[in-house]
């Protein structure tokens, strides 16, 4: 039986770290437009009687931004890419706005926050989205030091354990 002491303070410090860190790396690298990629970046800790676990969530299209997607013309080092379906232009425009650019015509007129959002689709379409590594860096770099600490967390859990249980066969 695991109990709620060290492997559950190593696990979530763990977690606090890497939230963190990725929200930190959102704001850095300007991905961080209106908060929503930012405030959906959680973890969760359980530790059950006889198991742990740790999980991420976030905005689905987080992983796309952390991990990038390949487009048509430009590759990258992605499981992702772009093949026939292209990025949809409607959630793009209000990307557009909140950016607060706006392109002009050849006779100087402002182009559509609409038609920029066809223009920046076709664009992603074929150049794709350049891996962030936003959450992916910090997670690989707090998971080095996870091992250790948690073999030595998990074992300090386990002695607690056998002394109560000992403790508790000696009482009776």
């Amino acid at each position: 039986m695991l109990t709620k002491g060290y492997t559950h303070k190593v696990l979530t410090e763990f977690k606090k770290y890497v939230v963190k860190q990725a929200r930190t790396n959102l704001s850095k690298g300007k991905k961080n437009v209106n908060g929503k990629l930012y405030k959906s970046i959680d973890g969760d800790v359980e530790v059950g009687k006889t198991s742990f676990s740790l999980s991420f969530v976030m905005e689905n299209y987080g992983v796309f931004q952390d991990k990038g997607v390949s487009g048509t013309k430009k590759k990258y080092n992605t499981p992702y890419s772009y093949t026939t379906k292209r990025p949809p232009a409607k959630s793009l425009e209000d990307w557009i706005s909140k950016r607060g650019f706006q392109f002009r015509d050849k006779k100087g007129k402002f182009i559509s926050y609409k038609s920029m959002s066809y223009i920046i689709s076709n664009s992603i379409f074929e150049k794709g989205i350049k891996p962030s590594l936003f959450f992916t860096k910090p997670f690989e770099k707090a998971f080095k030091n996870l091992p250790n600490e948690l073999v030595e967390a998990y074992g300090l859990d386990v002695e607690d354990f056998l002394a109560f249980t000992l403790n508790n066969k000696r009482l009776r």
